[in-house]
C-alpha cells in the first residue's frame, strides 16, 4: 500500500527561516548537510567554544558566519533560531538563554535530564514568546504522521498496548559522552527517549507509575534497560534500550481490531543510500484480529527527519499552530517526567510513580 501524502514542504512563499548552530559536534553536521537544499531553513551561522573548531566546521559546510562563543551567537541579530545538539547536560541551560535571546529553539532530544529542568525551559519560551520544539527527527517523517493518522481513524481498534525497542552497540571510544554520567549518558536517555516518545504519542498520555531494571556501565550509566510502563486506565507498555547490542529498532502497537509494526527510522530512503547511510523504513499493518490476515507494507515520503523536523519549526515560526504547538510541549513535558521516573526506578529497583507534568 503506498500513501502520497500531500508535499511536506511548501513553495518558500517567504524568506528561509534563519538557523544558528550551537556546537559543533558529528550530528550537528548532519543536521547542517541535509537542511541545506531546503527553501525554508537556512543555516547562517555556527558557534564553537573553539574559534577554529567553528571556523573550520563553517568552511567545510558554506556557512556564512562563525562564532567563538556561544553568546555571541545567541547575540547575532541574523540568527531567529538555533539547532541545539549539545550534550543532554547542557541543553536546559542553553534553551533557556537562546528563549532569553529571542530565539526559537530546536532542542535535541532528550529535551531535559528530569521534569523540572523541561518546565523551565518552556517557561523560558513562553515567557519570550518564542517555540521550543523537541527534535525527535522521527517523528517528522512522513510515516510516522501516516500511523498517527491510522490510530486516529480507528485502523487497528483501540490501543490495547505498545512494544518499543531501540539498540545498537557502541564502539569503544575514550571519553564517548554516552558514557559519562555528568553529560546526561547512558542507554535510557540516549535510546530509550526514542522508544518513550513513540510510546507517548501513541498512548496519548503518560503512565502512573513505572517499574525499571537496568545493567550498569563501569562509569555508572545504564548501558541497557527494560520497563514496563503501567496507565491510569489499566493498559501497559514495554520499552527496552541498549548500548550493548546488535542495531534494532522497531514498535509493535497493539490495538482491539489489528496491529501496526515500525521501524521508526530518523532518516529515510526509498532504497538503500550509501551516500547519506539513509535505508527504507519498514512500516505494516493487520486490519482484524486473525492471525491468518496477511500484512499490508504500507509506503511513504523518504528524507532526512532533520530537515522534516527544521521545516516543521519554520512553518510554525510563519503560522503558529497552536494546537500542534501545544500538543508536542505537553508530550516532551511527559517524557521528561517519564525518563527521570525510568531513571529512578532502575537506580534504586522500585516501582516510581510519576510527577504531574
Amino acid at each position: 500500500m503506498t500513501r502520497q501524502p500531500a508535499p511536506t514542504t511548501p513553495p518558500a512563499a517567504t524568506a528561509p527561516l534563519r538557523l544558528g548552530v550551537l556546537g559543533c559536534a558529528n550530528i550537528a553536521r548532519q543536521f547542517c548537510r541535509d537542511v541545506a537544499a531546503s527553501p525554508t531553513v537556512q543555516v547562517v551561522a555556527v558557534a564553537s567554544r573553539q574559534a577554529d573548531k567553528a571556523a573550520d566546521f563553517a568552511d567545510t559546510l558554506g556557512i556564512g558566519r562563525w562564532h567563538a562563543s556561544y553568546e555571541a551567537l545567541l547575540a547575532d541579530p541574523e540568527v531567529e533560531a538555533i539547532y541545539l545538539p549539545l550534550p543532554n547536560s547542557l541543553h536546559a541551560e542553553w534553551a533557556v538563554r537562546a528563549a532569553q535571546a529571542g530565539k526559537h529553539v530546536l532542542c535535541e532530544k532528550p529535551l531535559a535530564l528530569n521534569l523540572s529542568e523541561a518546565q523551565a525551559m518552556h517557561h523560558a519560551a513562553r515567557e519570550h514568546g518564542v517555540i521550543l520544539l523537541e527534535a525527535y527527527p522521527y517523528a517528522f517523517q512522513p510515516q510516522h504522521q501516516h500511523l498517527l493518522a491510522l490510530l486516529a481513524e480507528g485502523a487497528i481498534g483501540q490501543v490495547r498496548s505498545v512494544q518499543a525497542c531501540f539498540g545498537f552497540m557502541l564502539p569503544p571510544a575514550p571519553g564517548n559522552i554516552r558514557l559519562q554520567p555528568d553529560l546526561g549518558g547512558g542507554a535510557l536517555l540516549d535510546a530509550g527517549s526514542y522508544a518513550l516518545s513513540l510510546i507517548r504519542e501513541v498512548m496519548g498520555q503518560a503512565p502512573v507509575r513505572v517499574q525499571a531494571d537496568a545493567s550498569w556501565a563501569p562509569s555508572g550509566v545504564d548501558i541497557s534497560l527494560m520497563a514496563t510502563l503501567h496507565y491510569a486506565d489499566g493498559r501497559r507498555a514495554q520499552l527496552s534500550c541498549a548500548m550493548d547490542a546488535a542495531n534494532h529498532r522497531r514498535a509493535t502497537v497493539v490495538g482491539s481490531a489489528g496491529i501496526l509494526e515500525t521501524e521508526f527510522l530518523n532518516h529515510t530512503a526509498a532504497v538503500p543510500d550509501a551516500v547519506t547511510g539513509f535505508l527504507p523504513s519498514q512500516m505494516r499493518l493487520r486490519r482484524g484480529t486473525a492471525n491468518s490476515l496477511a500484512f499490508e507494507d504500507l509506503t511513504d515520503e523518504c528524507g532526512s527527519g532533520f530537515r522534516f523536523a527544521a521545516e516543521a519549526l519554520a512553518r510554525w515560526v510563519v503560522a503558529p499552530d497552536a494546537v500542534a504547538l501545544a500538543r508536542h510541549a505537553q508530550a516532551s513535558l511527559d517524557n521528561a517526567a517519564t525518563l527521570e521516573a525510568l531513571g529512578r526506578s532502575a537506580r534504586f529497583g522500585q516501582v516510581v510513580a510519576l510527577q504531574a507534568s
